[in-house]
């Protein structure tokens, strides 16, 4: 990136840049500029897991796909092939380092790769962030982070870690890496819309995507197939995809934690068979120690009103922020509306994470605090929404989902379909009672 645009990412907050630092232990290795080739490991070959690869392929020619992980072994083999076939030897994975299984993502923090892409159902995500850090592995971790209060815990811990070690940790929270986002919070930051007094996050959308059960799938073969729409493996659609609205607003305020959150939800269409546990309606109101306060609003229905945006409002005007840095604009006497982006944010947070890692420690980025507190806020609205109380930052901290005890595929999810095939949320450990 240019120098220029260095310090607009400085400015709001995204990198932290630095002399060398001392000390800087397992990150601090030297890297020869654009020309050293960089070892990529893969966990999790969905979807979002091979965009994440061709994002950072795009942006940087020397870098090569050398181990994944998936825990279904024709998909994995399948997104291999679709990703050769676009970058050639550049996808250099082979039968040796495509690892299968509950415990493949272990496999592959074991290889000598400099980076590791966590692109699984968040669910996983605590315990392999912890692990790859580690195992002195630099990260991109896919937004959210946790499904509960244990797994923000566990984050903090591995991001203070990987600062310790000068790993760089990149979040998948991708508007704060669009520049349109980031020049229209730049302007909000200066004044253009006063002191903000509160923030609407709205996610409207159509319904979540689904596969059908196959014959001779066991329970947890079909909900890992359809983790999305299970509370234990997605925390809700709010901590999904709302997230993305949530944390544009977050950053906008200065970041700042909640002191309480109330809500409401529940399930509107979401009633047959195999639909599975979480609501498809979810509004959330949230208190902050200044005064200020954060409205989100999801929604999940097919045929009603979309929006998928931020709306800040201040003393001097209000903006509205698109998702991915689309229709960025302010109004007010300090009119402004943002161009398009040259590079897409979802290839520049990981220009972001591979120039760091190639400065050998000029330059470090580590968004561990930010993706933390934002999936916490999640969180604590699922919470509220669930069980009709309000809900602080400390009683979110202490929630735990259940969780398998052990994993094989022949393991009980905690939530189980009834005769008719619905299903009933899982209650956490901590005493929830849940609406």
């Amino acid at each position: 990136m240019s120098k220029t645009h260095r310090r607009d990412f400085l400015k709001q907050g995204t990198m932290i840049s630095t002399a060398m630092l001392a000390g800087f232990g397992a990150g601090n290795r030297v890297y020869a500029g654009e020309s050293q080739v960089l070892k990529i490991g893969l966990i999790g070959c969905g979807g979002r897991g091979c965009g994440a690869v061709g994002d950072a392929m795009s942006v940087d020619p020397n870098v090569k796909l050398v181990a994944a992980a998936e825990i279904f072994g024709e998909k994995g083999e399948a997104a291999m092939a679709l990703l050769k076939e676009r970058f050639g030897e550049r996808i250099a994975v082979t039968k040796e380092t495509l690892f299968v299984g509950f415990d493949a993502y272990k496999k592959v923090l074991a290889t000598d790769i400099d980076v590791v892409i966590l692109a699984t159902p968040q669910y996983f995500r605590p315990i392999m962030l912890k692990e790859a850090i580690a195992a002195g592995k630099h990260v991109f971790a896919e937004k959210p982070v946790a499904v509960d209060g244990a797994g923000i815990r566990m984050v903090l811990e591995a991001a203070e870690e990987a600062k310790k070690k000068g790993l760089n940790l990149v979040s998948g929270l991708v508007n704060r890496y669009c520049t349109p986002s980031q020049e229209t919070i730049q302007k909000i930051r200066d004044g253009a819309i006063g002191e903000i007094i509160t923030a609407k996050a709205n996610r409207m959308g159509g319904p979540l995507w689904a596969h059908a059960r196959r014959e001779g799938d066991t329970e947890m073969m079909y909900q890992m197939r359809n983790w999305v729409n299970f509370c234990w493996m997605a925390s809700e659609y709010i901590n999904d995809v709302t997230i993305h609205q949530i944390d544009v607003a977050l950053w906008a305020m200065g970041d700042p934690t909640p002191v309480a959150a109330i809500g409401m939800g529940g399930r509107i269409m979401r009633r047959g068979a195999d639909t599975g546990d979480i609501y498809d309606s979810m509004a959330v109101s949230y208190d902050f120690a200044d005064g200020r306060t954060l409205q989100a609003n999801s929604r999940q229905i097919p045929g009603a009103w979309g929006e998928a945006v931020t709306w800040l409002y201040g003393t001097k005007g209000y903006a509205r922020l698109g998702n991915v840095g689309w229709n960025c604009e302010i109004f007010g006497e300090q009119a402004f509306k943002a161009g398009r982006a040259t590079i897409p944010g979802v290839q520049m947070e990981h220009k972001v994470l591979l120039d760091a890692i190639r400065s050998g420690g000029q330059t470090y980025v580590n968004n561990g605090a930010y993706m933390a507190n934002s999936t916490g806020l999640c969180i604590m609205g699922r919470i509220a929404a669930y069980t009709g109380k309000k809900v602080t930052w400390e009683e979110m901290l202490q929630d735990e989902l259940p969780k398998p005890e052990n994993w094989s595929w022949d393991t009980l999810p905690p939530t189980l379909p009834n005769e008719a095939g619905q299903y009933k949320i899982a209650v956490p450990t901590i005493g929830w009672e849940y609406l």
